[in-house]
């Protein structure tokens, strides 16, 4: 994973971005009807039952507007939450609040979505070692926010791009002419370029998992679409030469089975390509 100050960085390019694309060169319903000395507040309302995300990120988003406004949170990320319930009242300029309206909520819904899925996992992993993970297939432009959000949700985050971990999936392997050669490339290539780097290897068969610990070097392997029987084989061939992901298809209803085989990680997309939005609002107070 990256780091806190790359993260850090990715907050504010992503906030800087999202303003210039909503804004441009004013918010003219503001500008055209209220007074620029106009003062005012306003309360963000939960609308739903489930995990509140995304509370510092609209500090966040609010100071960038306007450092004057007052933000007041009453609850805290990561907070079980209900219908009814106030989330933060901010305070200041009344044009300030209205510019920032929009990227707070669209933000704060995705990622409320987000952790509340998110915790719905890991509900379902008491019990066993195994972690959830995130995956790359989150929105374009907003990574950041998304895995923020599993984080809040109890879920811990994968790679965040192609360049914090290597991870060698089928194609790799194919176009590299075999899983050894791929990895055997790879060590070169970090050695030779001073990187240090993890190392992923997807698995598609037992055999080539057997491949990948002669080969030596791996951090985790990725045992892919396995049914459960062959995962709990693969689980017992690795032992303890390295971790162990299971990924490929995993849902809320077979995620148990798998955590069970005793794998370290599983990997879902869906904590964040397929969430439907918690329904939230900012209402003037």
């Amino acid at each position: 994973m990256i780091s806190d100050k790359q993260f850090q960085k990715e907050l504010q390019i992503l906030i800087a971005n999202a303003v210039r694309e909503d804004i441009g060169p004013g918010d003219y319903s503001s500008l055209a009807c209220i007074p620029d000395t106009a003062k005012g507040e306003a309360k963000l309302l939960v609308k739903a039952d489930g995990i509140i995300a995304g509370i510092d990120f609209a500090k966040m988003v609010f100071e960038f507007i306007d450092p004057e406004m007052n933000f007041e949170p009453l609850l805290k990320d990561g907070d079980t939450v209900k219908y009814g319930d106030i989330a933060f009242y901010i305070t200041g300029k009344s044009q300030s609040i209205l510019k920032a309206e929009r990227l707070v909520l669209n933000a704060m819904q995705r990622m409320s979505a987000i952790a509340t899925k998110t915790a719905e996992y890991v509900k379902k992993l008491k019990g066993t070692k195994t972690k959830i993970l995130d995956t790359r297939k989150t929105t374009p432009g907003i990574r950041v926010i998304e895995k923020w959000a599993v984080k809040i949700g109890g879920g811990v985050n994968h790679r965040f791009a192609l360049y914090d971990m290597i991870m060698l999936k089928d194609n790799h392997i194919d176009f590299a002419g075999g899983v050894i050669q791929a990895i055997e490339k790879t060590k070169d290539y970090l050695k030779n370029n001073n990187l240090d780097l993890k190392i992923i290897v997807e698995a598609r068969d037992l055999e080539e998992i057997e491949k990948i610990l002669t080969a030596g070097g791996v951090h985790r392997i990725l045992i892919d679409n396995f049914n459960y029987e062959n995962t709990q084989k693969a689980v017992t061939l690795i032992g303890d030469q390295c971790q162990t992901e299971s990924s490929g298809g995993i849902t809320l209803d077979t995620l148990k089975p798998y955590a069970d085989c005793g794998v370290d990680y599983i990997s879902s997309g869906a904590l964040t390509h397929s969430v439907y939005n918690m329904d939230l609002s900012l209402k003037a107070v």
